[in-house]
């Protein structure tokens, strides 16, 4: 179970109004409750942060606004102790233009640094279809320096210049950079745009007889340094083309799933579990030890870029008709909770559905009490709004004056932090929080989740979505209505004679009333268990 945290909106221990190690630390005990085994921070590296802090300019450095090294091992050594482990965002594709690398490459052509990036004394001509991360926010993806008195590429913001992965010494430098924090305990790290790490960058490719050998290079070297540590991948790419980067195992152990995302919403967009049968069809089976990691949202915009036209449409009428609910002419910049309009039944079938798939769950800070978004701030900032722990000034999440604040919290509409917290839903049996918490657990103890062998079912109502897990004579029969309305449908086993059933969330025994029909209400969710069912 993942866990994704951006610290400085996350909880102000000190009290100047930014999110830190300090108060993260204090959030532990929550976060072991809740049932969290494995942390993802994003970037909490010394930079200018003009990109959330993905422009870094030390990577061997804490940003002061988020604490000390102190504090950041303080935290390390803590988490280990409620079990949970940290893994940290490698951002090595490209640094801030004020990283001293980048300050040394543009003022001398001889120094070592200049071929850590890559550079053109004149513009190149752009591939045909290369275009910037940021679509209408940045145009070219060459930018003159007038200190070099060259261009230097970039796949993101002007001011983040693209490492040369092609260069042995930057190679040599990013095992440094995983060394360095493996020493220190972290179980592994998020590797940031792993496609354009080793992608051609214009004039320069990492190795073109075997792109992917830098990723097996770092898999490697991270497992020589610490067995069985993790790299989680950021590979935005159609399914055939990212199961090259599982490799044979060698290379990233986990990729996040965002196809996927996109056709869960498809199918809560068109209450059809069609969509969502087709998003997990698309899915090449990872190689042993492998997974993909299944989330509905991130901390960046939901990106339907690679799926199709009408899918997209049909997603965006739903759930961001209108234009400042979307990003970059791509994505969805929206929580999980207003997009499914603060329907808790709908919600909590959401979260069900990816507590009850093949590959470890993730969840962003905050979407486990249903936190809504700010869509006045810019760009990503919308989602990523500061924690609401109670209703309390500033939700609990500092004790500054409210100006002082890194971001406003919600304080207005159906998902004001009056009405939204930890402290209300913690004392509620039947909150969201109590939810989550619930599917957490329940998966834990279900070995069967990853000991057993997945099993397509179907329903003969389309709008229920159908999955199970076999395993040694049991059989886990995962049941979701992705309509409001109430159904009576019929189950195909495929052949398979389950016996009684047990639905594991209401503890309620369920003999002969699976079969020949189930009756589901609105949004309703299951999971069955059944012992001695045959083939």
């Amino acid at each position: 179970m993942i866990y994704s945290i951006d610290v400085e909106k996350f909880a102000d221990g000190n009290g100047d109004g930014i999110g830190d190690f300090v108060g993260l630390t204090e959030k532990l005990s929550y976060l072991s409750e809740l049932g969290i085994t494995c942390i993802w921070l994003l970037p909490f590296y010394r930079s200018p942060d003009r990109d959330n802090g993905y422009d870094v300019s030390d990577f061997y450095s804490i940003n002061p606004k988020v604490g000390t090294l102190d504090d950041f091992l303080t935290f390390l050594h803590c988490a280990g102790e409620h079990g949970i482990r940290v893994i940290i965002d490698l951002v090595v594709n490209h640094t801030s233009d004020q990283h001293p690398w980048f300050q040394a490459a543009r003022r001398d052509d001889e120094t070592r640094y200049r071929s850590y990036y890559v550079w053109s004394a004149d513009p190149p001509p752009v591939a045909s279809g290369a275009k910037s991360i940021f679509p209408g926010e940045v145009d070219s993806l060459w930018t003159y320096d007038e200190v070099a008195r060259a261009y230097y590429f970039h796949s993101f913001y002007e001011f983040q210049p693209e490492l040369n992965a092609a260069n042995p010494r930057v190679r040599e430098e990013i095992l440094r950079i995983v060394d360095y924090w493996i020493a220190f305990g972290v179980s592994g790290f998020r590797l940031d745009a792993a496609p354009l790490i080793i992608a051609d960058k214009g004039l320069e490719h990492a190795n073109p007889r075997d792109p992917h050998g830098i990723l097996r290079e770092i898999g490697s070297y991270l497992q020589s340094r610490r067995p069985g540590g993790v790299l989680l991948g950021e590979v935005n790419l159609p399914p055939e083309a990212s199961d090259a980067y599982f490799g044979e195992g060698d290379q990233l152990q986990l990729l996040l799933n965002f196809m996927l995302a996109c056709y869960l919403f498809a199918g809560f967009a068109g209450e059809d579990a069609a969509s969502i049968n087709q998003g997990l069809s698309l899915l090449p089976e990872p190689p042993p030890g492998c997974a993909w990691v299944n989330f509905l949202r991130n901390l960046d915009e939901l990106d339907f870029s690679r799926v199709p036209a009408d899918l997209k449409k049909n997603v965006f009428d739903a759930f961001a008709p209108k234009e400042e609910m979307q990003a970059f002419g791509r994505g969805i910049r929206r929580r999980v909770a207003p997009m499914l309009n603060g329907d808790q039944r709908r919600t909590e079938l959401a979260f069900s559905i990816i507590f009850s798939l093949s590959g470890p769950p993730l969840i962003v800070y905050g979407d486990e009490i249903g936190i809504g978004e700010d869509l006045s701030q810019p760009g990503r900032n919308a989602v990523r709004v500061p924690m609401q722990w109670s209703a309390e000034r500033n939700a609990g999440f500092s004790g500054a004056n409210a100006g002082k604040l890194c971001q406003p919290i919600v304080a207005e509409g159906p998902f004001s932090y009056k009405k939204v917290n930890v402290a209300d839903q913690s004392n509620d049996p039947n909150s969201l929080l109590n939810g989550i918490r619930r599917f957490i657990s329940l998966r834990r103890n279900q070995p069967i989740f990853t000991k057993g062998r997945l099993v397509r079912l179907s329903a003969e109502d389309p709008a229920v979505l159908v999955h199970g897990f076999e395993d040694a004579g049991s059989l886990l029969l995962l049941v979701h209505n992705l309509a409001g309305r109430r159904i009576k449908t019929e189950i195909n086993f495929g052949g398979m004679q389950p016996g009684k059933f047990r639905d594991l969330i209401g503890e309620v025994e369920y003999a002969g009333a699976i079969q020949p029909r189930l009756e589901l209400e609105p949004y309703a969710y299951h999971w069955f268990i059944s012992e001695g069912n045959g083939s």
